[in-house]
């Protein structure tokens, strides 16, 4: 994942930024050195009560303070700007492959992974920062190291063997006792939190139909079940961290009494300055600090590691090279799409995703330009699903599907999609901008009968909750104009108009067939069928049958219905309609 970033596009940057930060993380090093030999020398002064070696001393400090503040608080500026950048890159990386070829439909509609948007918008931003704050906390500690290692062999080799040998069996002890247990249970404890916040984000999405429905109880049950996984883990995970944070809290604080006890014969001998030993037992701290940077950051390492899986796995289905189409897994046989002048299917078989339940059976029909087809059939069916295979959502099953440009068609669903923005935005979408006039907007409103919603609320630039303002209704006929802003060749209509009276219905369906669009229609209600050609029944089993509108009626047996329709029994032939 952090890769691309160091070697594409960005190398620059981020190699610039990088440069920056580890010359500041040099000059606060030596700061620190200088400071530490001055509180030394001001100790020693102190001992010996040399009033103008010690004020000396604290004038040195001062200097030196003049000097760090500013580039400590530069340095964790340019740490933090180097994060933010990184974050803003990878963000857009891992944005462009979620919605590249449909990947976020497909992630939702086959549930392969938990919770992608929190991946993408956390666990990103935790990848980037703690990524930044660990290198260059490894870094820091090299030099660290290097810096007052010099100063702590010039005052005891003993005490940089006991170092040594303390840093290393702290570093062991903590991978191998707390390593896995605290990755896992850190992994549990993201997912568990996602899964508790999507159960509150449903509930918001949802709440007025829980509301008529007066579902609290059950709500207050599922959301009380997700957090208590919460808890649960988490009592875990708190369990493991005491563990961790006594041998950590006795590892460091063990510090403090080690260089006393090496150094206290030499400095009651006589042999060693009190200051000197002071410089020391600030070195070997500065020194254990740095070779035992995983023992003191191993609770947020654990942390990081565990994110870093989760985001690894979301990077493996977004950014994997290849074909960017969504595909099902290889067990399953695929649909072939291949482009054609008219929308056809030559022996379609629709299975749904993950599953070998037989949909639709060895379906074949040619759509030509004007040609308008009505599908209809028992609920569950599978008439929902046909129109997913046609647009290209599903493609498990067999045969093949012949169809224009993408851009030809244009999908109505029964609710509405409302983006937060502007009325004008709601008109034009999914495009950016518009090509028509704000007079054209306003006359296609008057056409899908809304001939006063713009002013109703404040003009085409008026922004509001649009899902909330509008009516299923109203948000159904704006859709509709969205249809007569886009002027696509093939409109498909998932009971796009359930919510509207006959005459809003029979006057929108109408001014489709003016245009000479060609439909493909879900619907249960009759008065759609003189808006149409012809009749697709799809029956149970994968069965399906092919019948001219102007003779098909409703609920009726198929006897009743023109004859002799295609069935899939007999013999294939494609139907042209």
């Amino acid at each position: 994942m952090a890769k691309p970033y160091w070697l594409g596009g960005e190398r620059k940057k981020a190699w610039s930024l990088l440069l920056v930060s580890i010359v500041l993380m040099l000059i606060e090093t030596k700061l620190a050195v200088m400071l530490n030999d001055q509180s030394g020398e001001m100790t020693s002064a102190l001992a010996a009560r040399d009033g103008g070696r010690f004020w000396k001393s604290v004038r040195e400090c001062l200097y030196i303070l003049a000097f760090a503040i500013p580039t400590y608080a530069f340095y964790y500026f340019m740490r933090d700007l180097f994060a933010n950048q990184w974050r803003r890159w990878l963000t857009g990386r891992f944005l462009d492959g979620y919605l590249k070829g449909r990947k976020y439909y497909v992630l939702g509609s086959e549930g392969e992974i938990d919770n992608p948007d929190q991946r993408i918008s956390e666990d990103i931003n935790t990848f980037t920062g703690r990524s930044i704050h660990f290198l260059l906390i490894f870094l820091g500690s090299i030099m660290q190291l290097v810096a007052f290692s010099a100063v702590l062999w010039s005052i005891s080799h003993l005490l940089v063997g006991v170092l040594a040998v303390y840093a290393l069996l702290g570093t062991v002890v903590a991978l191998y006792i707390f390593g896995t247990p605290l990755i896992h249970l850190n992994f549990w404890q993201l997912r568990r939190e996602a899964d508790f916040r999507f159960s509150l984000m449903r509930l918001r999405e949802n709440a007025e139909s829980i509301a008529f429905y007066r579902g609290e109880v059950q709500e207050r049950a599922h959301i009380d079940s997700k957090f208590d996984r919460v808890i649960e883990n988490f009592a875990r995970l708190i369990r493991k961290q005491r563990s961790l944070n006594l041998f950590q809290r006795t590892f460091s604080q063990l510090t403090l009494v080690i260089p006393g006890m090496i150094l206290a014969d030499g400095v009651l001998s006589g042999r060693l300055e009190v200051g000197r030993a002071i410089q020391a037992a600030g070195a070997f701290t500065a020194v254990l600090a740095a070779v035992g940077v995983i023992v003191d950051n191993f609770e947020s390492l654990s942390r990081f590691v565990a994110g870093i899986g989760r985001l690894q796995a979301l990077s493996n289905l977004l950014l994997s090279s290849g074909d960017a189409t969504p595909v099902a897994d290889n067990k399953y046989p695929l649909i072939e799409t291949r482009p054609g002048q008219h929308l056809a299917l030559e022996a379609l078989t629709l299975y749904p995703p993950q599953s070998e339940r037989v949909l639709i059976k060895e379906l074949s029909l040619v759509l030509k330009p004007g040609d308008a087809l009505l599908i209809t059939g028992d609920s569950g069916c599978g008439k929902s699903s046909l129109l997913r295979a046609i647009a290209g959502l599903w493609n498990t099953g067999s045969g093949v599907i012949l169809h224009p440009p993408l851009e030809d068609f244009f999908f109505l669903p029964q609710q509405p999609y409302m983006q937060h923005g502007t009325l004008r935005s709601q008109l034009i979408y999914p495009s950016v901008e518009a090509s028509q006039s704000d007079e054209e907007l306003l006359e296609i409103l008057e056409q899908v009968h809304l001939p006063h919603l713009a002013e109703q609320v404040g003009g085409l630039d008026a922004v509001h909750d649009w899902e909330k303002l509008l009516s299923v209704g109203e948000q159904q006929r704006l859709a509709f104009g969205r249809v007569l802003v886009h002027e696509p060749s093939i409109v498909i209509l998932d009971e796009a108009t359930s919510a509207l009276d006959s005459a809003n219905e029979a006057s929108l369906y109408g001014r489709l067939r003016e245009n000479g669009t060609t439909l493909i229609s879900v619907a249960h209600r009759s008065g759609v069928l003189q808006h149409h050609t012809h009749v697709l029944r799809i029956m149970s089993e994968g069965a399906w049958e092919v019948h001219d509108a102007s003779g098909y009626e409703f609920d009726a047996p198929p006897a009743v219905n023109d004859a002799p329709p295609r069935r899939q029994s007999e013999p294939y032939v494609r139907h042209a309609l």
